[in-house]
């Protein structure tokens, strides 16, 4: 499969920025790693989106392996739509009106 354009929700960008602040308070090289664990996850998902499991309001989610977080897209026609990056013990589906939008 040919890899997918990436679109993100600008929510999702000011999430992203949040949490990476939240990290950078408490560790620069926390915050770095953040960043790269979201790269590399948004990279796999633009490469195979469908091995990913089923979430809510028809996306997917991909959870990230070294931070609480996991980015929530759907794939429409041949782009990703990131709809959020969120915590994944805090206020679940809060994002659902971005996937019904």
């Amino acid at each position: 499969m040919k890899p997918l354009a990436v679109e993100i929700h600008p929510e999702a960008v000011a999430e992203a920025r949040a949490a990476r602040e939240w990290y950078q308070v408490r560790s620069p090289d926390a915050a770095e790693a953040f960043l790269a664990e979201l790269d590399l996850g948004i990279e796999n998902i633009r490469m195979a989106p469908d091995i990913y499991p089923r979430y809510l309001h028809g996306t997917r989610r991909y959870l990230m392996h070294r931070f609480p977080y996991l980015i929530v897209y759907r794939v429409v026609s041949t782009t990703v739509q990131v709809i959020a990056v969120a915590h994944g013990r805090r206020r679940p589906g809060y994002w659902k009106v971005r996937a019904t939008g």
